[in-house]
């Protein structure tokens, strides 16, 4: 429910309140100074949009004074019949709206940075330990959802200073994030708090090495339910914590391979980190533009400046964030590419009739670069038998399909998991 004030020039009172009563919606007059009068009147959330554009349609000034507060009930004689004409509809926020809850969701620097910092030290701490519990816990304080909104809102808005502050508090946040997952790294293996260790064997860590056709569609879900979600009149919350599982735990896991002297693995948390940015951000703003918000005009004042250094500075980090985007794309399309014909390749030998008795858990895809090459280093198969039969030439045929199939030539482990199947005859007691 919504509580409206609008002041409203003497001259417009008429259109104003006709288109008022049109929409059965009971008003009252606050104020009446003779050349300009406050109208209050109380209207379900999901109208807004519609009595907003009716009014501006009535001579309503968007530069009028016009506040909109929440309430929490209101007794009207018409107000059963509006939230029964709103009821199934859906209205966004308006573009005020939008800018005004985004702008809520701001913290300032100091604040920002202490909890990002806060989250990694969590997370880093979740991923040694191998406990998604730990890890979601450092997603739900880690306020990055702020700055990916503000950012997408920014930019389908026209508003360029908005757009700027927003990605700089992104890398800052990240950034951070990273840094603090290194330290924190640092003193926990200087101090022997946690021991040398092969770091891709914890399950939390293995998942984030590489990015993957899965992690995309995270992140692009993700930035595309940030954004659905602020245009509503609910609260974003929970979907921040979704904007934090796609990147947090991601960068402090190269906090953690750089530490722990695992380059490889830090280079593919890295790339998935920057492709998790870039999709959510992107898909934020699709996702703004196609509910309808547009800058003024449709012409953005993203391209003015006052000065040639300041649109020097600009077109450089225009030019940095698309060169980082592209790489991280083009990486993570070598890295889909790939693993699909892995994984076509291991089915193809697991149908064998020989390993009838096997079957094919996951693949896991470790990946580094020879130069300037991305090449993938080993490719780990996780198979469940029932027995603990050997398969001494298994690992050698799939070496030799991979090899065979892509232009690569990892080295291919195979990783067993043993189980046992009740017998469902067997007697229950004896």
């Amino acid at each position: 429910m919504r509580l409206v004030h609008v002041l409203v020039a003497d001259e417009r009172r008429g259109p104003v309140v006709k288109t008022l009563v049109e929409r059965d919606i009971e008003y009252v007059v606050l104020e009446d100074e003779g050349d300009e009068v406050l109208l209050e009147f109380p209207i379900p959330s999901d109208g807004i949009g519609d009595v907003m554009n009716a009014l501006r349609e009535a001579g309503l000034e968007d530069e009028n004074y016009t506040v909109m507060g929440n309430a929490e009930t209101a007794s009207t004689p018409t107000m059963e019949t509006l939230e029964n004409r709103y009821a199934d509809d859906f209205d966004p926020l308006t573009q005020k709206e939008l800018r005004s809850k985004t702008r809520d969701m701001a913290r300032d620097q100091f604040s920002f940075v202490w909890m990002i910092f806060l989250s990694a030290v969590i997370a880093t701490a979740g991923l040694l330990v191998d406990s998604a519990a730990v890890v979601v816990g450092s997603m739900v304080i880690a306020p990055m959802v702020g700055p990916v909104l503000t950012a997408s809102v920014g930019a389908v808005t026209g508003d360029r200073e908005m757009l700027l502050d927003s990605v700089r508090l992104q890398a800052l946040g990240l950034g951070v994030a990273v840094v603090a997952s290194i330290a924190f790294g640092y003193l926990l293996k200087t101090f022997s708090f946690v021991p040398q260790m092969q770091i891709t064997a914890l399950a939390q860590i293995s998942s984030r090495v590489a990015p993957s056709l899965l992690t995309v569609a995270v992140g692009l879900a993700a930035g595309s339910a940030s954004a659905f979600g602020v245009t509503t009149k609910g609260p974003t919350s929970l979907i921040g914590v979704m904007i934090a599982a796609a990147l947090i735990p991601a960068a402090a896991a190269v906090g953690i391979a750089t530490i722990w002297g695992f380059p490889v693995v830090a280079v593919g948390s890295l790339v998935l980190l920057l492709v998790s940015v870039v999709s959510i951000n992107l898909s934020a703003f699709v996702t703004l533009w196609y509910l309808g918000y547009r800058p003024e005009g449709f012409e953005p004042n993203l391209l003015s400046f006052e000065d040639s250094r300041e649109a020097a500075i600009t077109g450089v980090f225009v030019v940095g964030v698309l060169l980082v985007a592209g790489w991280a794309g083009f990486a993570t399309y070598q890295q889909i590419t790939y693993e699909r014909a892995v994984n076509q390749e291991v089915s193809s030998v697991l149908d064998n009739p020989a390993y009838a008795n096997l079957t094919y858990v996951s693949t896991n895809t470790q990946y580094g670069f020879t130069g300037s090459q991305l090449t993938t280093e080993t490719v780990t198969v996780t198979i469940s038998r029932t027995t603990d039969r050997e398969y001494p030439e298994l690992a050698t045929r799939l070496q030799n399909r991979i090899d065979s199939a892509t232009a690569q030539e990892p080295k291919v482990k195979v990783y067993f998991v043993d189980y046992q199947v009740a017998n469902s005859t067997a007697s229950g007691g004896s």
